[in-house]
């Protein structure tokens, strides 16, 4: 493919405004699909626990043929607790595809990648997508983006975008949001923006081979591939070349396999030439920001600028009573080894042994960012423990600073006021609100500790229906202490294995955690206790048998079905002296070996 004919192209959007499906439909019209090809929904979703979140959390690349140009497709994820794969991944991009849903407007976390591309100065094309809504409105929408790049100062060219008005659910795009779309047609549209709207690569085929890799991937007979953008120069198969490490250092290289990109495939090539995005096969232990270059010119790239991490957790291996009868992989050396790789790939987390104790302090992004990573770990067959999240304070002129968000909540009004009380409470400021349709947009500037175990909270608060978005703002002063949980926890006092009579007379003490027939240990917690102290309970006491019947006595056990904590629930919940024990079946909360029984 000509230099001149390829487009290299970023795909912002937030979480569930339809950048994954959008993909699947520019691939679709392509014509690169039989018409009886039996094709996976939300393609570039290859993980499961993208396809089960519905989120987009590794960023991936494919591409598509139209005409005589290759368009390449660069998926990034749209929670900013993945934004340190953003900014690596629009070092690939030439310009940037920002997807708005028509009746919610580009939101907090668009914002955050919005102001990477710009830095990076990529020219922003718009598609609003779902007009398709009762509620669309995409003259509003397509103002929110002005304002929004008004905001973030961009150039005068990129306020004068382009726009494109469709559903990618339904398959149709227009150019304008008063024509009448034809369902599965249209999406030729978007690939004549990028066209038109995106420069060709730069960079110079006779100069000097510059690769830069921006995201890995691996592959189970090749091991780690690089993936990246060919900058300058050109690469064959079997060409030895030298890789500038992070650390400065010069490292000889023999490229053993190279993959282009065709829809969500990888296929094997025998060279490429600059504006081409490849993945390369030759070295073990690749790492994100590493350069690929010529042995006799060598010209490192500058290296990727990563922001700082927020919070962070200790990862301690199981010492639990349970230990090592679900995992494979249980000591503290394995989980030093797991780390690793994945810092390799992640150069947003941060992993340091702990200097007290056996374990690694791990700190990233934020909640979502570690959770997601304990759920792979879990599914991997990794069985450890991990403590309640702290936030990372940090001292500027001898003052402590800690990291401050802007979270915008859309509720129904009926419920903006305990909203604005419990955020209150949270030392959150109120700093714009609007009503419109009974519905309330409200924006707070919260410090990030105050925000730890709030989602759960919130949507009790509003019955379901609100949403929140937060993105990092700013290091703020020190806010003060922020009230923790106030309620104590049921602890088993002896090993046991739980009996419904015993859970039945629990109830009136607070909610519980378990059903009847489950196994649990001393230290367990299986319950919130109603008042501020901790409850020792026996969830094993049955009921005292006799020959004698009285027809008040004998009514039937009925119980509440227990509380569903999911991963990131545990994980804000627990206190300073708990901890949340991870299995890849089980998912427990204790007391720390040795912990105070409160009250």
């Amino acid at each position: 493919m000509k230099q001149e004919n390829i487009r290299n192209v970023a795909i912002i959007a937030h979480v569930d405004h339809g950048k994954t499906t959008l993909v699947d439909q520019l691939f679709r019209q392509s014509g690169m699909f039989r018409d009886n090809q039996q094709v996976a929904e939300r393609l570039m979703d290859s993980m499961d626990l993208e396809r089960e979140r519905g989120i987009t959390i590794a960023s991936k690349n494919g591409s598509y043929i139209y005409e005589d140009y290759r368009i390449n497709i660069i998926d990034t994820p749209g929670h900013a607790d993945f934004g340190g794969q953003v900014e690596r991944v629009l070092r690939m991009a030439d310009g940037a595809v920002l997807l708005v849903d028509a009746q919610e407007g580009p939101m907090p976390q668009t914002f955050f990648v919005v102001k990477k591309a710009l830095a990076a100065g990529l020219p922003i094309l718009v598609v609003v997508n779902k007009i398709d809504k009762p509620a669309a409105r995409c003259e509003w929408a397509v103002d929110q983006v002005f304002d929004l790049l008004a905001r973030l100062d961009a150039p005068d060219e990129s306020l004068d975008f382009a726009v494109v008005y469709g559903s990618a659910k339904e398959g149709y795009m227009v150019a304008d949001p008063d024509e009448t779309p034809v369902p599965g047609e249209g999406m030729e549209l978007i690939t004549k923006m990028i066209i038109d709207r995106v420069p060709p690569p730069a960079g110079d085929p006779q100069k000097p081979l510059q690769l830069q890799i921006n995201t890995i991937d691996y592959s189970p007979y090749l091991g780690r591939l690089g993936i990246g953008k060919l900058v300058n120069g050109s690469l064959n198969i079997n060409d030895s070349v030298v890789v500038a490490r992070r650390d400065g250092s010069i490292q000889p290289v023999r490229i053993s396999k190279i993959f282009t990109f065709e829809g969500d495939q990888q296929v094997a090539a025998e060279s490429a030439s600059t504006g081409d995005i490849i993945a390369v096969a030759g070295m073990d232990d690749v790492t994100v920001g590493v350069t690929f270059t010529d042995p006799d010119d060598p010209r490192p790239l500058p290296l990727i600028e990563i922001d700082p991490p927020t919070i962070s957790m200790h990862f301690i291996p199981n010492d639990s009573p349970f230990a090592g009868q679900d995992g494979k992989f249980v000591t503290s050396r394995h989980l030093d080894d797991r780390l690793g790789k994945e810092t390799l790939a992640d150069v947003a987390l941060q992993v340091k042994p702990l200097t007290e104790g056996v374990g690694f302090q791990v700190s990233g992004r934020g909640e979502l960012h570690l959770s997601i990573l304990i759920e792979k770990m879990r599914r991997e067959g990794y069985e450890f423990q991990v403590t309640r999240p702290h936030v990372i304070m940090r001292e500027e002129d001898g003052v402590t600073v800690e990291p401050y968000e802007e979270l915008t909540i859309d509720v129904d009004e009926q419920y903006q006021g305990v909203v604005i009380e419990k955020l209150g409470n949270l030392k959150g400021v109120l700093e714009d609100m609007q009503v419109e349709n009974q519905m309330s947009r409200m924006k707070f500037k919260v410090p990030t500790r105050g925000l730890l175990g709030y989602r759960s909270q919130f949507m009790t608060d509003t019955r379901g229906m609100g949403v929140m978005n937060y993105v990092f703002a700013e290091w703020g002063p020190y806010a003060g202490d922020i009230a923790k949980r106030s309620n104590g926890a049921m602890i088993v006092k002896e090993p046991c294995t739980s009996v419904a009579y015993a859970l039945f007379n629990l109830q009136d003490r607070g909610s519980l955690f378990v059903g009847p027939g489950q196994d649990l240990y001393k230290g367990q917690m299986v319950g919130e206790h109603s008042r501020p102290a901790d409850l020792i309970v026996n969830p094993a006491k049955g009921k005292k048998l006799t020959n004698m019947r009285a027809s008040g006595s004998d009514d039937a056990v009925i119980l509440t079905p227990p509380v569903d904590m999911s991963l990131e629930d545990c994980i804000s919940y627990i206190n300073d002296d708990e901890l949340v024990e991870i299995t890849p079946k089980a998912i427990r909360l204790r007391k720390k070996a040795g912990a105070k029984i409160r009250g």
